[in-house]
């Protein structure tokens, strides 16, 4: 590439479309909206605001090769590496430099690689570099300066050398009357500036020489070394595997509890605290760890409040789809969800911030935390840049993390890594806390290979289970198909685990009798899925409570109670318990209540009586497990950046197009610009001394063309000459219609 660039748009102007390109990918927010020309992307490329972003996602070396060059001013690669304590035929410094001036914040002057001026303004002091000044001692006086320093003033020098540039000088007391006089001794010969009466500065030229020529004092090229251990990534894998299957497992079991019994939405939204307790004792998992599942699932969009007028969450249509997937798609789906997910669940239960004693509620919107799925993003990235197998401890991870986003993780003084890995470990995307293979696929973006890769790893779900003479059943790992819906309707989980025990109930098997089942297909169920048969404690109880299952029966009046065994009535009526209900006998089989039919029955059924309901015409009504479902939202992932290759090709296109529009010889006027890129512009042409073509404004509101030499830009005014004339002017830049460098 000819290197004659006199600013960052010339640079533009010599680029590819392909580099052009390439540009438009890494820096979404120049795209938006689409610059007329070349110009105007150079205007939009050093605001503020879009090189702020940009340095931001830049690594330590990238940020001190920056520094660098905005220290030197213009240099050529040779310098650069030099000053970074490299080889000046270094391939590595080489590379970061273009990259730089890939991402538009260098550019390639005849004299060398120039940082974009914003860039020296937002990085402030790089290196803990103070300004150079006017009068500071240079080449050989400053040598031979520094050489006759004495201890005292060495030792000042040193203490600002490698930064802050800024120091207190001793007031001259008879403590430090010593170190004063050394710093006034300092001051006289140059080497100091005083900025007061306290606070002295090193100039720049001076700590560079202090500094042998160097920058930085650690340069950082390259990531940290770390000797974190390396695991098999087949156990790796096998133990993610493990975790994913258990996290299908809990899904299923929460997805089957909220459809049958939905909990209600607050009226601020979310979920309540006491709802939340009891899925965690659902799941025997930490409040936390249910938090977290119930954001996975609301962000996967398999779990959602309806539009009732008493809304409730509750599972979605795509819940059924998503059940009918192999074991990896489905884990594939959660892990994408939480992934990309802007909730983050680690605030559920910590203050509200509103001033009160409320605490953040799981599902609410106070969840919402862009930064949370930021630092997923980094330290998940951080754990794919590791070796496989690589198990980081916290410290070396914080490191590489420090290494990666210097700027980011400044800004937080808790990184959040903690938090971070323990929810990757609970979704399955780490194991032994190195990260699986599947998860790798999954942040590159396949996530079909994901789900195949840890669809190898899920543990097989197995259909039966070993019934005990205790009323337990043992399931000996993940249960599926017929045998998982027979024990939960008929048993309760006493623990999990790699063999999960249920324990057969008096409560369960009148369920399936409530359903309509009787004694003997309840017996046949449980021996269909039991390798063990039925044992003949199991078979005495479902006779049992068979037996005494429908002897009463409920139905409305209100309501009333029918059985054909007096005794039972004269029970029921003697049952304390029950006074709520004010039964009266109307008739020796015959109960009524002014209580409903189902408030009859429920109270009834906790009163261990076994009732059944009944129909208008007195025949046996059958009640089914409710399964409550969502209306279908499709749940379109959040997406950071909204500019691809193709678009990006359309918008170079425009500029490319755009760029005839600009004035030539002075002929036409330029094309309209974004105030923000019209101040730039101008500020850029002030601070090169070059003149620009503007569109301005008259009284009479026709547009002049004017070619301006631009000396200040504040306070919404533009300060300058125009053409060859030598009396100064001032416009104002909202009256200002568009502006385009003069060629």
């Amino acid at each position: 590439m000819p290197i004659r660039a006199r600013s960052l748009a010339d640079d533009l102007r010599e680029r590819s479309s392909e580099e052009l390109v390439a540009l438009l990918v890494e820096r979404p927010d120049l795209a938006r909206p689409t610059p007329a020309d070349l110009t105007t992307l150079a205007a939009r490329a050093t605001t503020r605001a879009s090189v702020q972003r940009a340095l931001d996602g830049l690594d330590l070396a990238h940020l001190q090769t920056l520094e660098v060059v905005c220290v030197l001013g213009a240099a050529q690669v040779g310098a650069i590496a030099a000053a970074l304590g490299e080889p000046r035929r270094s391939p590595r410094v080489a590379e970061v430099v273009d990259r730089l001036c890939d991402l538009a914040l260098c550019w390639r002057s005849p004299e060398g690689y120039r940082a974009a001026r914003t860039v020296q303004e937002v990085i402030g002091a790089p290196a803990g570099l103070g300004p150079e000044t006017e009068d500071a001692p240079t080449g050989q006086e400053l040598s031979t300066a520094l050489a006759a320093l004495d201890r005292r003033e060495r030792a000042i020098v040193d203490a600002l050398t490698w930064g802050p540039p800024v120091g207190v000088l001793p007031a001259g007391g008879s403590g430090d009357r010593a170190m004063h006089e050394a710093g006034e001794h300092l001051i006289a010969r140059r080497l100091l500036r005083r900025t007061d009466e306290s606070h002295v500065l090193l100039p720049r030229q001076v700590a560079l020489q202090l500094r042998e020529g160097r920058v930085h004092r650690d340069p950082a090229l390259t990531p940290p070394d770390s000797d974190d251990p390396l695991l098999d990534p087949d156990l790796v894998d096998a133990t993610a595997g493990g975790r994913a299957a258990q996290v299908l497992e809990q899904v299923a079991e929460l997805l089957d509890e909220w459809g049958t019994r939905p909990p209600r939405v607050l009226r601020t939204g979310g979920l309540a605290v006491r709802d939340l307790s009891r899925t965690a004792t659902l799941l025997e998992a930490t409040t936390l760890e249910a938090a977290w599942l119930v954001e996975v699932l609301h962000a996967a969009g398999l779990v959602a409040s309806d539009e009732s007028a008493d809304p409730s969450w509750m599972p979605t249509g795509e819940s059924d789809d998503w059940a009918e997937l192999p074991a990896g798609e489905r884990w594939a789906v959660l892990a994408s969800a939480w992934h990309a997910m802007a909730a983050a669940p680690s605030l559920v239960g910590s203050p509200d911030g509103r001033g009160n004693t409320g605490k953040v509620n799981a599902l609410s919107t106070q969840t919402s935390w862009p930064f949370g799925r930021q630092r997923r993003h980094d330290v998940l990235a951080a754990l794919a840049a590791l070796p496989p197998g690589t198990t980081p401890s916290t410290t070396s991870l914080l490191e590489l993390l420090r290494w990666r986003h210097p700027i980011r993780l400044s800004r937080s003084s808790d990184p959040g890594i903690d938090t971070v890995v323990r929810e990757a470990e609970w979704a399955g995307l780490t194991g032994r806390g190195a990260l699986a293979t599947s998860a790798r696929s999954l942040l590159a973006g396949d996530t079909a290979t994901a789900g195949q890769l840890m669809d190898a790893h899920v543990p097989e779900a197995v259909e039966h289970v070993l019934v005990q003479a205790d009323l337990t059943a043992v399931a000996p790992g993940r249960l599926d198909g017929p045998a998982r819906s027979v024990m939960r309707l008929l048993g309760e989980v006493e623990s999990r685990g790699g063999a999960t025990v249920h324990r057969i109930t008096e409560a369960g098997i009148r369920r399936a009798l409530d359903l309509g089942w009787s004694a003997d297909r309840v017996l046949s169920e449980v021996s269909a899925v039991s390798r063990t048969g039925v044992p003949q404690p199991l078979e005495y109880l479902v006779r049992d409570v068979a037996r005494r299952h429908g002897v009463a029966r409920v139905g409305s009046v209100g309501s009333y109670v029918r059985s054909d065994d007096a005794a039972l009535l004269d029970r029921v009526l003697a049952d304390r318990s029950l006074g709520l209900l004010q039964l009266r006998r109307i008739a020796p089989t015959v109960l009524v209540s002014p209580v409903p039919a189902t408030t009859v029955l429920d109270v009834l059924r906790e009163g261990q009586y076994g009732p059944v309901p009944e129909g208008e015409d007195g025949g046996l009504t059958l009640v089914s497990l409710q399964d409550h479902r969502a209306a279908r939202r499709p749940v379109a992932p959040p997406r950071v950046s909204t500019v691809d290759a193709e678009t990006a090709a359309r918008i170079v296109d425009t500029m490319i197009s755009g760029e005839s529009n600009r004035p030539v010889d002075g002929q036409g006027l330029p094309a309209p610009t974004d105030p923000v890129v019209t101040s730039s512009l101008l500020r850029e042409a002030a601070a090169e001394r070059l003149p620009v073509w503007i569109g301005y404004a008259d009284e009479v509101g026709g547009i002049q063309r004017l070619l301006l030499r631009p000396t200040a830009v504040e306070q919404g005014r533009v300060r300058g000459t125009v053409a060859d004339q030598d009396a100064p002017r001032t416009f104002l830049l909202h009256r200002i219609s568009g502006v385009a460098a003069a060629t």
